[in-house]
């Protein structure tokens, strides 16, 4: 059922977004304790995200969903921006965000980590190419990553 949904909430929005120079980040359906929750992430290619933004998108998505009535239980809409630690999600994201600097969480420790800070090189094949602080190049299969995030440097 959550495949169809998301599937559901992408076409809807599909012709909107691009009308109104916005990106689909990302859309996610799950249940968290008794309630089920819609998610939507935007996004703009010179980012800035606004709530105004997020309204707009909201209010449309919202009418059409209302509409149509594609989702048989009841849930919780949410639209917002993926933020300045937006994780890595899509193959697309390593190439917009090379050179930036990411955090890898693993499943396993590699050297006796399980978080993994780097400037991102290149995702190669199945692994995740970064430089750590001394300019060595570390790989890191993507098997044991569990997700992957913009760094917050201030």
């Amino acid at each position: 059922m959550g495949n169809k949904v998301i599937d559901i909430v992408r076409s809807i929005l599909d012709t909107f977004l691009k009308e109104n120079e916005y990106e689909l980040f990302n859309v996610e359906y799950q249940k968290e304790g008794k309630d089920w929750f819609l998610r939507v992430y935007i996004d703009k290619e010179e980012g800035n995200i606004s709530i105004d933004d997020c309204q707009k998108v909201s209010n449309y998505l919202s009418s059409k969903l209302d509409e149509t009535d594609p989702i048989d239980r009841n849930y919780l809409l949410e639209v917002s921006s993926p933020g300045i630690d937006r994780p890595l999600i899509h193959d697309e994201d390593y190439i917009k965000y090379k050179g930036r600097m990411v955090d890898i969480f693993l499943y396993k420790a590699v050297n006796s980590q399980k978080v993994v800070s780097g400037i991102l090189e290149c995702l190669e094949e199945d692994d995740i190419v970064i430089k750590d602080e001394k300019d060595q190049e570390i790989r890191i299969p993507r098997k044991i990553v569990s997700k992957v995030k913009l760094a917050v440097i201030f």
